[in-house]
């Protein structure tokens, strides 16, 4: 896939995964619609939608910064009208919000219940709603949510139930709509981590300083997601990703590139055994 001029819808776009994405594709030529909460600096957290954007654009792509609650109907009905009315159309959808809180049943506030599935599985299942009219007119359309492989192993929903929950959700979206909207050719497809990502999430609420440096960098979900877009969505769908695989098949072998720290030990992610 081409994707200079091809316009790219993202989630969660301000820092992190998403932004990483953004930029990637931005390189090739590509809009990127930067959505996200962050209009103003955040004390914790570095970037906003409009600084995302800044950096885009200096990569070589376009950009339009939305401030966008994917909790909100309207506004991202609103943000896909003005990413139609900006750019022509929408050729990519990345989910990538996320809410996350690993806690027990008897340790999460009803609130944080409902935020993790308003944002991760509502706001997965909204987006890709609001996305596939103007995806199914597109050329290579395609859907990559950033969610865990289905596995349905037992530990994982004991340990932190209401994330996990939260979070195949997401991953149940990719197994209905990839059978769904098979015949319109739209690849639906998930992609996840082999090892932690240096990312706020992890910082802030995992594991600090030493699990950052146990991770690596969020450009390895990038150009392991730039990998997946580039092929047919009619022969690409349905699948569920792990980074480092999906750049072995590219025959890159060497990642210690992508190392926040090289030689450090590199921890798995969550829900990979």
């Amino acid at each position: 896939m081409n994707f200079r001029q091809k316009t790219i819808f993202i989630t969660g776009a301000s820092r992190g995964i998403g932004k990483a994405i953004g930029l990637r594709l931005a390189r090739e030529g590509a809009n990127i619609v930067v959505t996200g909460k962050t209009a103003e600096p955040h004390p914790k957290l570095p970037g906003t939608i409009y600084t995302a954007a800044e950096e885009m654009e200096a990569a070589g792509g376009k950009a339009l910064p939305i401030v966008m609650d994917v909790r909100s109907e309207e506004a991202v009905q609103r943000a896909v009208d003005a990413a139609v009315a900006t750019f022509g159309g929408i050729d990519v959808l990345i989910n990538n919000a996320s809410a996350i809180m690993l806690t027990p049943t008897l340790k999460t506030p009803m609130k944080r219940f409902d935020l993790m599935h308003q944002i991760n599985t509502r706001g997965t299942f909204m987006a890709a709603q609001k996305c596939l009219p103007h995806l199914f007119r597109a050329e290579n359309p395609h859907i990559l949510t950033l969610s865990p492989p289905l596995g349905l192993k037992q530990h994982w929903f004991g340990r932190h139930l209401p994330y996990t929950l939260a979070k195949y959700g997401m991953t149940l979206c990719v197994y209905g709509m990839a059978d769904e909207f098979r015949e319109q050719g739209v690849g639906v497809n998930a992609l996840w981590p082999r090892t932690t990502i240096a990312t706020a999430a992890v910082n802030n609420l995992l594991g600090g300083e030493d699990l950052m440096r146990r991770s690596r960098k969020p450009e390895i979900m990038a150009d392991a997601a730039f990998s997946i877009l580039s092929r047919d969505s009619r022969q690409c769908t349905g699948n569920f990703f792990i980074d480092e695989e999906v750049l072995r098949e590219e025959g890159i072998t060497d990642f210690s590139s992508y190392a926040v720290e090289p030689g450090q030990e590199l921890v798995t992610d969550l829900f990979l055994d």
